[in-house]
């Protein structure tokens, strides 16, 4: 709880500052698709489709640097892997997990030129819900938290934005024991328009 408590109030901090030297502040709305999957022995190494839908802001600190913050309703889809009872005995096997996040990323832009921004930063996931329990004695088999860093570029065709990202866990999403580090991992493409 105090490592949320600290990464909230550092992010307060950043847009508070950012703000305050912003040259150009824009606010849009995103969405897209994830392809990702969670890395470990307990799943398939096979990658799957989310979605994603959100806001972001634009805090421009000049015409080549700026801080793109937002808060998105992310999906991540994955499967246990057919041996899965073979780590936890009473997990369930091939079985489709869903886990819904409010993630907030938080991204240093450079725009080597008006049409793109490379992006990279933290994201911070918050588990909102999972539609499938893995092991049958426990409830929430994955941590509430997930702490991911990203990388990508965004085109900006005017108010129109679309762009690609890699993203990779740095955390253990597993809240059941250490016998096996799952972390997620994966790609999300998008598309976004500035409203104001």
């Amino acid at each position: 709880m105090k490592s949320k408590s600290l990464f909230l109030s550092a992010l307060l901090g950043i847009f508070s500052v950012a703000f305050v030297q912003a040259q150009g502040f824009h606010i849009g709305a995103k969405g897209g698709v994830n392809i990702n999957k969670i890395a470990g022995r307990s799943f398939t190494d096979e990658f799957d489709y989310g979605y994603s839908l959100g806001g972001f802001v634009d805090l421009d600190f000049s015409k080549k640097w700026g801080l793109q913050p937002e808060l998105m309703w992310s999906q991540s889809k994955t499967k246990t892997a057919t041996n899965f009872n073979d780590i936890y005995p009473t997990g369930i096997n091939s079985t489709d997990v869903t886990l819904n996040y409010l993630t907030i990323p938080v991204l240093l832009s450079y725009k080597p030129i008006p049409l793109l921004s490379l992006q990279a930063g933290p994201q911070f996931g918050i588990l909102l819900s999972q539609t499938q329990n893995v092991v049958y004695s426990v409830k929430d088999a994955f941590k509430k938290g997930d702490l991911s860093m990203l990388f990508g570029a965004q085109l900006n065709l005017g108010a129109f934005k679309a762009g690609a990202r890699y993203f990779i866990g740095l955390n253990n999403l597993n809240d059941i024991d250490d016998a096996d580090k799952w972390t997620n991992q994966g790609f999300q493409l998008y598309v976004g328009l500035k409203i104001f």
